[in-house]
């Protein structure tokens, strides 16, 4: 984080009552104040359940094992003792063998403890995760910023309780600084997680590899169990790296490749238009010329169509199309798919189109139809159709209304024009103007890499850097 002092004013006497409410509340005695005064607001602990389940069920790749976690009164309780010491360091000691444990604290304008949740889980900008085929036997430790560990934490799959406190501090010493009325947010988990040489969890289908105790129960791409309890200052900084304990063995999932996060363009309409003899070699190369819009009646245009599935690249796109059963002759949206030289094409006749034979190798395309995607506000590119050498194919989304009314912590925006992919697509589509705020059709286009990106104010939504 970047950090700014904030001195205190206001917006420090605020932020302070909004922890402190409970203890004078009606006048009570000493007693009954402090059977009112809670470690943490019930909205702050119901946000911060929601949010850590929430992000746990898409974590990218998705996760086979991830299990549903449900908020723990004993880990509240020892968090609560912890967070009242004010120490800027992990404890107590005695504890940290058997729990995980996230830190954060702030100070002067009110930061929720989610938005803290939230930063725990950005690190993943950092970690690469460690697929099968690279764990000989132990998984390797790859984050390339200061440190991954409050993620890896937050995604183990095997933790499944938690339980957070909150205490203002007086005076705390964060680092060698002394700041007052400092913010303390102490979450523990258990089982603890972040063991060396382990993947968090195990790549797969969502639930496909859950524990037999959860009897088959999946709820949000989360191992679930029907028994478990319903869910019921712009200073900032996050601790040091965690002590982590020797390694222990897991059994491998089987190998998977590995795709690094990238970045997505927000279109309107990403198509071309063409006309019904327009051949593939006579349009541009490259990602953004892989959807294509038809026109009607191409069915008896001129235009030849050489092969059956696989066509020369010197064939007519929207009658391939037809022949390929795709669109028919009223035309419509169609993907293109370079494909490696083929060293023939076979003749056939299919929707009223004959194609044609020929017995020497050249460059080749497949089409394919254009899906529609009924969009949340919350989907991402990441978790439906991740960036693919060399070219992926999205569907066209359609999104709801309002989606611009959504907080960043559960749809991100990130970037201006062009955007992470693991941004909220139909908040990044306001953001760039492509559709209102009532909603609409979206095409996206998956991008390589970008080493950084622009935080904008655009259209009402604040994008992130």
């Amino acid at each position: 984080f970047i950090c700014v002092v904030c001195p205190a004013g206001k917006l420090s006497l605020e932020l302070l009552s909004r922890y402190e409410q409970d203890a004078g509340k009606k006048g009570a005695s000493d007693a009954a104040a402090n059977r009112s005064r809670r470690a943490i607001l019930w909205s702050d602990r119901e946000e911060i359940l929601l949010l850590h389940n929430k992000l746990r069920s898409s974590v990218y790749p998705s996760a086979a094992n991830m299990e549903h976690m449900v908020w723990d009164d004993e880990l509240e309780r020892s968090a609560t003792q912890w967070a009242e010491e004010c120490r800027w360091e992990h404890g107590p000691q005695d504890l940290l063998m058997s729990i995980g444990q996230n830190l954060a604290v702030h100070w002067g304008r009110y930061r929720s403890p989610a938005f803290h949740v939230q930063a725990w889980y950005d690190e993943v900008k950092d970690y690469t995760y460690p697929y099968p085929s690279e764990c000989n036997p132990w998984c390797p430790e790859r984050c390339s910023g200061p440190m991954c560990t409050h993620y890896t934490q937050l995604v183990w799959a095997t933790t499944n309780r938690v339980g957070c406190a909150v205490h203002v501090c007086p005076k705390m010493d964060v680092w060698g600084e002394i700041w007052e009325n400092a913010v303390y947010l102490v979450c523990n988990y258990s089982p603890k997680g972040n063991w060396i040489g382990e993947a968090p969890y195990r790549h797969g289908r969502p639930c496909s590899q859950c524990p037999p105790s959860f009897g088959g129960g999946c709820r949000n791409n989360l191992c679930y169990k029907d028994s478990q309890h319903s869910e019921t200052a712009d200073m900032n900084e996050v601790e040091k790296p965690q002590v982590l304990l020797p390694p222990r063995t897991t059994p491998r999932p089987a190998p998977k490749y590995y795709v690094p996060l990238y970045l997505i363009r927000v279109l309107n309409v990403a198509a071309h238009n063409i006309k019904c003899d327009t051949k593939l070699r006579d349009k541009c190369k490259g990602s953004t010329c892989n959807r294509h819009k038809c026109p009607a009646h191409c069915l008896h245009a001129r235009g030849n169509v050489w092969g059956t599935v696989s066509y020369d690249a010197q064939s007519s796109i929207c009658r391939a199309a037809i022949h390929a059963g795709v669109i028919d002759n009223n035309g419509g949206l169609v993907d293109i798919t370079r494909t490696e030289k083929s060293p023939f094409f076979v003749r056939s006749t299919k929707n009223g189109i004959e194609s044609l034979s020929k017995y020497k190798p050249a460059n080749s395309f497949i089409v394919s139809k254009v899906e529609e995607y009924m969009a949340d506000c919350y989907t991402t590119v990441a978790e439906i159709c991740p960036f693919k050498r060399p070219s992926s194919h999205c569907p066209r989304f359609f999104c709801p209304a309002n989606c611009n009314t959504q907080p960043s912590y559960w749809s991100p925006v990130i970037g201006s024009n062009v955007y992470a992919d693991n941004s909220s697509i139909c908040k990044a589509a306001i953001h760039a103007g492509v559709i209102k705020a009532s909603g609409g059709l979206v095409d996206v286009l998956p991008l390589e890499r970008r080493k950084s990106y622009a935080g904008v104010l655009k259209n009402g939504i604040q994008s992130e850097r």
